[in-house]
């Protein structure tokens, strides 16, 4: 029953955005929308002819399209009408993950004369994830001897969502001896923090248990629960500490594994088993378990796999040190991603018109492409250029898009194809660069009249010869081609 209710509640969300489906801006050439995930396939976004205020009659015939920047077409064009519909349906924690806004940029092209607009679709999220925790049951450890006022940080639950409809909140159920609080880190996210309120007494009780919600801000809202269960410690007067209570590290993506990014060290004064610490991570997000790995009995964090910038570029990682008691201090590693020339640039043809006749004007339009590079600062930024020698030139049009359009005119019977390569280059060092090729032919127009090979011809005939009797034979020749070159003789 409240799987249905959430559905419907979705539903509703999802039809409440539509019916406020809007245009954000028009200006500098780029068409800017706005649609809610999870609408299905056909769904209207908007009609581009009103917009770019079109001829709607001369749309099929200027053979309008869509052209996305990635492989997945997102959505398709009536060029009858100028709709603009949705392909298929929208996951946009598949697309974006909780990068907000998550924008979908693609192409409108149009024939007749070759023009481009640009535009971007934002899809706005809908509250359809609950938060949840890694873990079912979340184990700590304390004394008997524990101030009150001592806080400890709590696994934080993952949601899918971004926005309002991400994790907000946690909540404990009833107990005397704790509150919680939610606390903020500095990528955004949000973890509980555990406060001791009253002194606790082992003899009394043992263990403690309670359910921690995680609840997030959509509505109405959808939570998650884990059951935090405490085992309450005979006394051991010494906690552990860290020689720092916060960690900065510094780690190049191409670091190979086992590379060592830092060493956390702490220390106790207790004698014994209660004195030895071994280290581990306090909050096992699946994000920094899976990229490192800390030496319970040296504090040395290394790395368990390559790094990528471009996929996350600062990792807050919580570890603890506990002794043998069982109790346990906590710091915060921070390890932040450089990011190095690893991605060479990406070029994309997304129009090109060949052949092109030879009498083409000056600055006509061949072709159109895309420039991207993965990487960021001077290593993303690119360059784009072709040859010096063609009658070619690559021409910006917005940013990272080009035009390739003509420096003059053809003569097809010198050179009937130019074979382009087109280079993008990026500013990292050392360069990488990317060479796309493409080839323009030229077609023929009827620009050169027919020649004799000789000047004038001097023939024989003897007398008394009847009719259709050959005398001889003239040969003439025409540079042109096919039905141009094609020579017709008369007197």
């Amino acid at each position: 029953m409240a799987d249905k209710q959430r559905r419907t509640t979705i539903i509703r969300q999802v039809v409440f955005l539509v019916l406020f489906l809007c245009v954000w801006a028009l200006g500098s050439g780029t068409l800017r929308y706005s649609v809610p995930e999870e609408m299905e396939s056909g769904s209207f976004v908007a009609n581009v002819v009103k917009d770019l205020e079109l001829d709607a009659n001369r749309l099929s015939a200027r053979k309008a399209r869509v052209v996305s920047e990635g492989s997945r077409q997102h959505f398709q064009l009536n060029s009858n009408t100028g709709d603009l519909f949705i392909k298929e349906k929208i996951d946009r924690e598949e697309l974006c993950g909780q990068t907000d806004p998550c924008i979908l940029h693609f192409e409108i092209i149009l024939e007749n004369p070759l023009q481009s607009y640009r535009a971007e679709v934002r899809v706005y999220d809908v509250n359809d994830h609950s938060p949840e925790f890694s873990e079912n049951e979340l184990l700590l450890k304390m004394p008997e001897t524990t101030p009150p006022g001592s806080r400890f940080p709590l696994a934080n639950a993952q949601d899918l969502d971004v926005g309002n409809n991400s994790l907000q909140s946690y909540a404990i159920s009833s107990t005397d001896h704790f509150r919680v609080y939610t606390r903020h880190r500095n990528d955004g996210s949000k973890y509980a923090e555990l406060v001791l309120e009253t002194p606790l007494d082992r003899e009394e009780q043992a263990e403690i248990s309670f359910m921690l919600t995680a609840i997030d801000g959509g509505s109405p809202a959808r939570s998650g629960i884990a059951q935090v269960r405490i085992t309450v410690l005979d006394s051991n007067d010494n906690v552990p500490e860290f020689s720092q209570t916060l960690y900065r590290a510094r780690v190049l993506e191409n670091s190979e594994k086992d590379y060592v990014v830092l060493t956390i060290s702490a220390t106790d004064s207790d004698e014994g088993i209660n004195g030895a610490i071994s280290y581990s991570f306090s909050q096992k997000s699946k994000k920094n378990v899976n990229a490192f790995s800390v030496n319970p009995v040296n504090g040395e964090i290394r790395i368990l796999r390559p790094l990528d910038f471009e996929e996350t570029e600062t990792y807050e990682i919580d570890v603890q040190a506990t002794d043998g008691g069982g109790l346990s201090a906590h710091s915060k590693v921070l390890v932040a991603v450089v990011d190095v020339n690893d991605n060479a640039p990406e070029v994309k043809v997304t129009y090109l018109i060949s052949p092109i006749p030879e009498d083409a004007s000056p600055e006509t339009v061949v072709a159109l492409f895309n420039v991207r590079d993965r990487d960021s600062a001077d290593n993303g930024r690119t360059i784009c250029s072709i040859e010096d020698n063609l009658p070619f030139s690559a021409k910006p049009t917005s940013k990272n898009s080009y035009s390739l359009v003509t420096e003059n005119t053809f003569d097809r019977e010198k050179v009937s194809e130019y074979n382009i390569t087109i280079t993008a280059r990026d500013l990292g060092t050392p360069s990488l660069s990317t060479e796309e090729r493409i080839i323009v032919k030229i077609s023929d127009i009827n620009d050169n009249s027919p020649e004799f090979n000789q000047t004038s011809y001097t023939m024989y005939v003897q007398e008394n010869n009847g009719p259709a009797v050959l005398i001889g034979t003239v040969n003439a020749f025409d540079s042109d081609s096919e039905q141009n070159a094609k020579v017709t003789y008369s007197l």
